[in-house]
Order: C-alpha cells, then sequence, then structure tokens
C-alpha cells in the first residue's frame, strides 16, 4: 500500500511505453505522482485521492473495438485532467469529440519531430511559449482528433495534427497530441510542470526528506516489535533499503550478505565493512563461494545459470534466518519501475526476456511478510534517498550490478579462473573510467570475458588466450540504453592495460550495441 501523501497526480496508464517517464516529469516538479493501468484506475483514485490526473499514450486506437477507456469518475470530479497523445483523443472520445483513424482522417499520422505553432495563450504555456512562435516536439500517433468536444478550444497546430493542443479552461481539461513527457519535446517537462502546479494546484514541495520521515513511521507501524531480515546484494538498492529500515527499528533488522564468489573486485570486503562497521548492523556473512562455483560447473545456458543462482541464494538465505531465530518480515529493495513493469496494462502475459534475480521465492517458502520501502521510488530517487540517509557517494553513486553477478558476465561455462581473470580486467575498466572523470557520465560500465580464445604476439611468443569485451552505456532507466561514446585514445589505454597487466587475456574488443536491440548485460 502506498504512502498517503498530500498531493498526488494519478497517472492513468494506457500501455505507453513511456508513461514511466510521465511520473518522473511530475516528481521533478516536486509532486508525488503514481501510475495505475486503466482497468484498476478507479480504485487508485479512490484511494489517492488526487489533485489531479493525466491519461497516458496507448499503442491501441480508439477508434479500435474494445479499446481501453478512462473510469467515467475521473470526469465526474471536477478535477484537472491532461491528456496526452492517446489521452487526448480518450478524452475527446468520451467527452463527445470524434477520434478516426490516420487512414480514414483527413490527414496522416505523424512520428518524430515536429513544430507546433502556437494560436492562442494557454496556461500550460506560461512562461514558455507566446502566440505566433513555433516550438519543437515530439509526435507519435496515428489516429487524429478531427472534432474536440464541446467546450474546447485549439490553442496550437502542426502540419498533420489540427488539434495538436486543446484547452477547455472552465473544466481545466487539457490535450496534447504530442509527448511533452520525452526529452524530445524541449519544454515538455515546464509543461508538465505548469500542470500540476499552476492548474492542479499543487504546491510542489515533495521532498526525498518527506518520503523518509513518511516510509520510516510506515515502516515501524507495519513491523511494530517484530524481526526483519534483508539480503544484500552490494548493490544500492539493498543498501538503501537496509539502512533506512535499521533507521526506523535498529536492530530489529538482520542482513545476510550471500557472497557467492560472483562479485566484483574487494567488494564484499567492501559490504561488510560499511555495515557491520561503519552502521553497526547486525550482518552474517555467509561465504558460499565453493557452493555456488560447484553448482555451475559445466552449466552454460543464461537463464540454467540464473535459476541456478536464484534457487541456491533462497536456500542459504532460508538457512541464514533461521540461524539467526527467524523473523516475521523480508524485506527487498523492489523499486517503482518493478512494480509498473509487473502488470500488463492488457491483462496479458508479457515475453520473458530473462528472468530476474531477486528473492521472490523466500516470503511462501518462510511464511514471511515483505517490508518493500523503495517499491514507489525509480531508480534515481533511491541514490537521492541514499544520500538523504548519509551513505557513502562511492556507494550511491555505484553503476548497478546484476544480482547473478559476473556469472551473466562470463558466457560459457563460469570457473573460479575465469571469474578472477574478469575481475582484474573489469576492476581496471573502471579505474580508468573513473581516472577520466566519466563514471558519473555512465549509466553502467562493465567488462565481458567472452567463451573465445584468440591468437596472439607478446615478447615475441605465440599466445592463445581469452577475449575480454568492454560495455558501456548511457540511461535514464534502463528500459533503452545507448552506447558511451569513449574516444578511441581511451579505449586504447584501457586495453593496453588490459592485456599487459591480466594473465589469460590477450585481445580486446568494445561493444557498440544500443538497447534495443541487444540488452544491457551479455546474459
Amino acid at each position: 500500500m502506498s504512502i498517503a501523501h498530500e498531493e498526488t497526480i494519478l497517472i492513468v496508464d494506457f500501455g505507453s511505453q513511456v508513461t514511466q517517464l510521465i511520473a518522473r516529469r511530475v516528481r521533478e516538479a516536486g509532486v508525488y505522482s503514481e501510475i495505475a493501468p486503466f482497468n484498476t484506475a478507479e480504485e487508485a483514485f479512490h484511494r489517492l485521492k488526487p489533485k489531479g490526473v493525466i491519461l497516458s499514450g496507448s499503442p491501441a486506437g480508439v477508434p479500435e473495438e474494445g479499446s481501453p477507456r478512462a473510469p467515467d469518475v475521473i470526469f465526474e470530479s471536477g478535477l484537472p485532467i491532461l491528456g496526452i497523445c492517446y489521452g487526448q483523443q480518450v478524452m475527446t472520445h468520451q467527452l463527445g469529440g470524434k477520434v478516426e483513424s490516420g487512414d480514414g482522417g483527413q490527414f496522416g499520422g505523424e512520428f518524430g519531430r515536429a513544430f507546433i505553432e502556437i494560436s492562442e495563450e494557454c496556461v500550460l504555456f506560461d512562461g514558455l511559449w507566446k502566440v505566433g512562435e513555433k516550438h519543437q516536439v515530439w509526435m507519435s500517433h496515428g489516429d487524429k482528433v478531427t472534432e474536440f468536444a464541446p467546450g474546447f478550444r485549439i490553442v496550437a497546430t502542426t502540419e498533420g495534427a489540427p488539434f495538436a493542443l486543446i484547452a477547455d479552461d472552465e473544466r481545466r481539461y487539457y490535450g496534447t497530441q504530442f509527448h511533452p513527457e520525452v526529452v524530445h519535446t524541449p519544454d515538455g517537462g515546464k509543461m508538465i510542470a505548469n500542470f500540476v502546479r499552476h492548474v492542479c494546484g499543487c504546491a510542489g514541495d515533495w521532498t526525498m526528506a518527506e518520503f523518509k520521515a513518511a516510509k520510516i513511521k510506515e515502516i515501524q507501524d507495519q513491523v511494530g516489535d517484530k524481526k526483519v531480515i534483508c539480503g544484500l546484494s552490494g548493490g544500492v538498492d539493498s543498501a538503501v533499503a537496509a539502512v533506512l529500515i535499521h533507521e526506523a527499528i535498529g536492530n530489529q533488522l538482520t542482513c545476510v550478505f550471500v557472497d557467492h564468489g560472483l562479485m566484483r573486485m574487494g567488494e564484499a570486503d567492501q559490504v561488510v565493512s560499511l555495515f557491520r562497521e561503519h552502521y553497526k548492523m547486525p550482518l552474517v556473512h555467509r561465504d558460499v563461494e565453493e557452493m555456488f562455483l560447484s553448482g555451475l560447473a559445466g552449466v552454460t545456458d543464461p537463464e540454467k545459470k540464473r535459476k541456478f543462482i536464484g534457487a541456491t541464494f533462497i536456500d542459504v538465505f532460508d538457512q541464514e534466518a533461521k540461524a539467526v531465530g527467524g523473523a516475521d518480515f523480508l524485506a527487498q529493495g523492489t523499486l517503482y519501475p518493478d512494480v509498473i513493469e509487473s502488470v500488463s496494462f492488457t491483462g496479458g502475459p508479457s515475453v520473458t526476456i530473462k528472468s530476474h534475480h531477486n528473492v521472490g521465492g523466500l516470503p511462501e517458502r518462510m511464511n514471511m511478510k515483505l517490508v518493500e520501502p523503495l517499491r514507489e521510488l525509480f531508480k534515481d530517487e533511491v541514490r537521492d534517498l541514499g544520500r538523504e540517509l548519509g551513505l557513502p557517494e562511492i556507494f550511491v553513486g555505484r553503476h548497478p550490478f546484476p544480482g547473478p553477478g559476473l556469472a551473466i558476465r562470463i558466457p560459457g561455462e563460469v570457473t573460479k579462473e575465469r571469474c578472477d581473470i574478469l575481475r582484474k580486467a573489469d576492476a581496471i575498466y573502471l579505474e580508468e573510467i573513473r581516472n577520466a572523470g566519466l563514471y558519473d557520465a555512465i549509466w553502467q560500465a562493465f567488462a565481458v570475458l567472452l567463451p573465445v580464445k584468440t591468437v596472439g604476439v607478446m615478447g615475441d611468443s605465440r599466445t592463445y588466450d581469452s577475449v575480454c569485451g568492454l560495455r558501456a552505456v548511457t540511461s535514464t532507466d534502463g528500459m533503452t540504453a545507448d552506447v558511451y561514446p569513449f574516444d578511441a585514445s581511451f579505449l586504447t589505454r584501457v586495453s593496453t592495460r588490459i592485456v599487459n597487466e591480466v594473465k589469460g587475456i590477450n585481445r580486446v574488443v568494445y561493444d557498440y550495441t544500443s538497447k534495443p536491440p541487444g540488452t544491457i548485460e551479455w546474459e
């Protein structure tokens, strides 16, 4: 259940790929927001008591039979509404206007960059755009509003969209055919801020300090005098969750660090030192490297690796939980994108790209309830909360690291020797990135040890050693990613160091694949 916020914006999700960005833009304006699929939006509306509603885009078309609709209660509430793309179209349709498919309408669809011409003033433009000006926006639609609903006026147009932005100032309803939430609409974030601040009347004072205080009380109310156990992975999410819960309930929390031997160089020591010595938390450090590596012997299929690691983690964690006298609650570092992505807006199954590796099987097995204090936050907000809690920057700002660790950065069989080789190469790569001042500009960077050997020449001798792949990407949320454009001199320097300093590698390559079509991790 969500924290009760005095000022919340409800975002009704019709299945757009960029709905998360709407929530992020609202929060950037200092206002709490929450996403609900259209088919549960009425329940969310009554629970959240929002100050305004935003209707998202959708892959569906309003003229299609069975396409999703917004709950009537939203239009009956008297609250401000902003409809984006499909949201504009479905609002128009439900209020008495007309929407046609791109094939049958007067105009075709628009995709990509467009230029909007401002024809009338509008509160959404305050301090941004003036009548007669043209500004860049981003379009992605095939259907069109061809007749707006009673009460609306046209305030902006593009060549392909005569109703690019419509407004009903009396009811405080606004509709944009373009997507203000994406970066390709440069002033879009400010438009959304104008909606939530000036139209909905939100103060814009939602802060991480407020979240921290409210969440600590919520944890105390949920847990009472019971015990909580938390699995530390070495990543940011579990670390922030652990520190927050510890601040709320102190030594009622016990952390378990399952050291599977698949961590980066020095990481296990860093985790133990931070939590046991700095935060004085009860911490169980279980060294099970031999157990994991022996179980991975001969396993090359990435899904089998993930499933073995996940199942074995659960077994070890279960043992340690019983050893400390049991617990009533299990803490997890679940984030808001995990919550959103677990719900299909159509209610149907989604494709599994790769299995996730949290401890989701534990609550049922151990008869425990979940404490998930981060489930309302995006990754960057988790980092902000970590700073609010006083976690050191080198820990808070670290790149994401997968639960299965180095096992999925070693395509093919995982052995101790290969892990040690990869650890050294990865440490050199990250050290050079930090030395160049590039670490914070990159979402994720890591080395991969390929199951390929190539011929090389070192000291007039023939070598036949492994290939190391380097990966670095930029991203806002990990859903899509672009390759980081290192200059040639940097890559040459890293390659030279790895080949010279890491025995077992004689060739280095750089991965130029974006996501999609590739994933960020190799397995």
